[in-house]
């Protein structure tokens, strides 16, 4: 048996994984955000330990044979949230998450401080942990002076399970202080936010053991003191749930916001275009993702605004979808990073007429959305990337129409795995297994079964080509009366 732990934005997930990745129960716990002012959003790193506790309790309450049987323990969690320690461990402050953007100023002052795209791979954004701790330092000084280790969420729990204090490189990618080519921390980059490597977590592979489960947590749930994976990012740890670990694969998530990952043999950086340049949870291995904020969020919006539910709305739209909608929509109700880095970018409607229709206008959003991801698509292939397989996972790949219009827009063909849970939860399990085995092939990282793939229709794609010429060139047009 393998648990995966997945600590996300809004709560715990806990699955349990026989040998042959069979799941066995899965249990969950709700975790909340505080936005105590606009921009801000954080969280108690202690309320991750209430969580893990409850949804483990629970795994161990009504599947106690199965836990006594677990060999390992994986990790996954939300990226780039900024956890400052004191020299007795204790959180100094709330988390800062992800999804913060108070450090806007912080980064164009450590963009001219150190070669943060070259080293680091990636744009100085304040989603990013670096910036963080420069806001810190600037406006809580007395606890940027009593930090003693800077940990990321997945991180901080890995604290409590182990007693270590140990990242693996797939999170550290994105606090902007990794050497991504090299895989290891930058005392250039480090110095540039005012920190050392004394203050850094000690750096393993996501296939590594990280430590072993205390003797009380043990005892506590009736398991041995089992090793604790290296783990991973959310978006590594799913694509290691989906198989994606060698070069040339990949995963398209239709989620709230939209993510185009790919796996890649080397460090390939493209920050012209906002890419994101990480280390991938396996050895000798990066990836590349293009990323953007309202994918299915932006039909959620719709949804909200008219007052009709998403399914009533997607069941406007013919069965067979056979060109383009005539209105054009830019889906940045949120901003963007890929490929413009712009968070003052602003959602719109265009070529929208008297006769214009409801279905029209979410034929529209679900094209804004497809043309984001041949965005990505586009920057990851200027960064030597060519993905033209890929999973694809989320809310909105249940829906055909959906799907065919993707495929036409980004020239990837979309593989729908068989029912089943790929994520990251599954993917920290995983990891876990590899880290006992020592096995990092794919007879752990198999790709699930393939339900069905949806080909990019020939006519269809030349209908989205040219759209995207104008989806293009409207960005450019609508930015400044923003």
């Amino acid at each position: 048996m393998y648990l995966g732990l997945d600590i996300g934005t809004s709560g715990v997930k806990a699955m349990l994984v026989a040998e042959d990745f069979a799941t066995v129960a899965v249990a969950h716990a709700p975790l909340t955000v505080s936005r105590p002012h606009a921009g801000w959003s954080e969280q108690n790193p202690g309320d991750w330990i209430t969580a893990c506790e409850a949804a483990i309790a629970d795994l161990a309450r009504k599947q106690g044979d199965a836990m006594a049987r677990l060999q390992g323990i994986g990790l996954s969690g939300h990226m780039h949230g900024a956890t400052l320690l004191d020299g007795s461990d204790r959180p100094l402050r709330p988390c800062i998450l992800w999804n913060d953007s108070r450090s806007a100023e912080e980064c164009a002052v450590l963009e001219a401080r150190a070669d943060f795209r070259r080293i680091g791979g990636n744009i100085v954004m304040a989603g990013f942990t670096a910036p963080k701790l420069l806001w810190v330092a600037r406006h809580e000084p007395e606890i940027f002076e009593r930090t003693a280790k800077v940990l990321l969420p997945k991180d901080f729990v890995r604290l409590w399970l182990t007693g270590e204090h140990v990242a693996e490189r797939s999170d550290a990618s994105g606090t902007l202080w990794l050497d991504v080519a090299q895989r290891r921390w930058s005392d250039a980059l480090l110095n540039a936010t005012g920190l050392t490597q004394a203050q850094m977590p000690a750096l393993v592979e996501g296939t590594d053991i990280s430590g072993s489960l205390r003797t009380e947590l043990a005892e506590r749930w009736g398991v041995a003191r089992v090793p604790v994976a290296g783990g991973a990012g959310d978006n590594a740890a799913t694509a290691c749930g989906m198989g994606a670990i060698q070069p040339g694969t990949g995963f398209l998530s239709l989620g709230t916001s939209g993510v185009l990952f790919a796996t890649t043999d080397r460090f390939r950086p493209n920050t012209d275009d906002a890419v994101h340049a990480f280390c991938h949870a396996v050895p000798d291995t990066w990836h590349q993702m293009g990323v953007f904020l309202a994918a299915t969020d932006a039909l959620t919006w719709l949804c909200e605004i008219t007052g009709r539910p998403v399914p009533e709305l997607v069941g406007l739209l013919p069965e067979t979808v056979t060109q383009p909608s005539a209105v054009g929509f830019l889906p940045y109700l949120s901003g963007e990073r890929t490929p413009h880095n712009d968070p003052g970018a602003s959602g719109a409607f265009w070529n929208v007429r008297r006769d214009t229709g409801l279905p029209e206008l979410v034929h529209g959003v679900m094209d804004g959305v497809a043309l984001a991801f041949a965005d990505c698509a586009t920057a990851l292939r200027a960064a030597g990337t060519d993905i033209d397989v890929a999973y694809v996972v989320g809310g909105g790949a249940r829906s055909e129409q959906w799907l065919s219009i993707l495929a036409a827009a980004t020239g990837i063909t979309l593989l729908r795995p068989e029912a089943g849970d790929f994520g990251a939860a599954f993917g920290a399990a995983k990891l876990a297994a590899a880290s006992v085995s020592g096995d990092v092939s794919g007879g752990i990282f198999a790709g699930p079964a393939i339900r069905s793939e949806v080909v990019p229709d020939t006519n269809l794609a030349a209908g989205y080509a040219e759209k995207y010429k104008a989806y293009r060139a409207a960005y450019r047009q609508i930015r400044p009366l923003v």
